[in-house]
């Protein structure tokens, strides 16, 4: 099944019965464009609206790609320490969890008061992404086996060596793992932001044409807007998933086992 076309043409034909199935209830009803735009109907807005669509794209990539950036950036190093001073985790750790399940979309309003419209919106993205890379790499430092870590230390290994020998592979397939989640996570983050800004006004991502297409009663450009995040989201998945795939493809099983 793994190398079977049907893994290909299933979730294909499936796709094509949902959009088939959705332009139907559109044509035997007889709906409105503001009620319910076609399959079509949104392609067409598409095409028609690419400049505009694809340029807000592009602004939505940037920051979501920054953010996840930064979240790298801050999540590993912070992993980093907590791995080497048990003392700062238990004292910073609760604050990192204390971001995360903080609604974002409470927290963006105040972010458009206090920051300018495009770092508003980053930090929106940047805080639902940091987590699950700070916690997934920490989880992965902390699981190194206590047989090889005892072996590194009878060989005489120093602190350096250990870490980049031993804890970091060990820890790249967990910081992989909160690498794909936090990648989609920063994409809400930023369109959770954009909401929040085009709610005031502002912006120019394509949330912000989201909530511009509701205000016009512009449902179709609506739709293709929400069809561009979507696809945003595959395309940030799959190349996350690829990176993924790329570095542990020869000595880690889980990437053994997937071929």
């Amino acid at each position: 099944m793994a190398n079977s076309p049907l893994r290909w043409l299933l979730p294909v034909g499936v796709m094509a019965a949902v959009i088939l199935g959705w332009e139907l209830v559109v044509r035997l009803n007889q709906l409105p464009p503001y009620i319910l735009p076609s399959p079509v109907l949104v392609a067409k807005t598409l095409v028609d609206d690419h400049v505009v669509l694809l340029q807000s794209m592009l602004v939505t990539l940037r920051t979501t790609a920054l953010a996840l950036f930064f979240a790298v950036v801050g999540g590993v190093a912070l992993a980093l320490i907590f791995a080497s001073a048990r003392i700062v985790e238990f004292s910073l750790f609760p604050i990192a969890v204390i971001l995360q399940v903080t609604p974002v979309i409470a927290v963006a309003p105040l972010m458009l008061i206090y920051l300018n419209t495009g770092t508003a919106v980053l930090v929106c993205a940047w805080i639902v992404a940091f987590f699950p890379v700070l916690a997934n790499t920490t989880l992965g430092l902390n699981s190194v086996d206590s047989n090889l870590r005892d072996l590194f230390r009878l060989a005489g290994a120093s602190r350096w060596q250990t870490l980049m020998q031993l804890k970091l592979p060990t820890a790249l397939p967990y910081f992989l793992g909160g690498l794909r989640i936090a990648g989609g996570l920063a994409l809400i983050g930023a369109v959770v932001g954009e909401i929040a800004a085009g709610s005031a006004g502002q912006g120019s991502g394509l949330a912000f044409r989201i909530v511009e297409s509701g205000y016009r009663l512009n449902i179709p450009r609506m739709f293709a807007a929400l069809l561009l995040i979507s696809l945003a989201g595959i395309l940030i998945y799959a190349v996350l998933s690829l990176i993924s795939w790329l570095v542990l493809r020869r000595w880690h099983e889980s990437a053994l086992a997937r071929g």
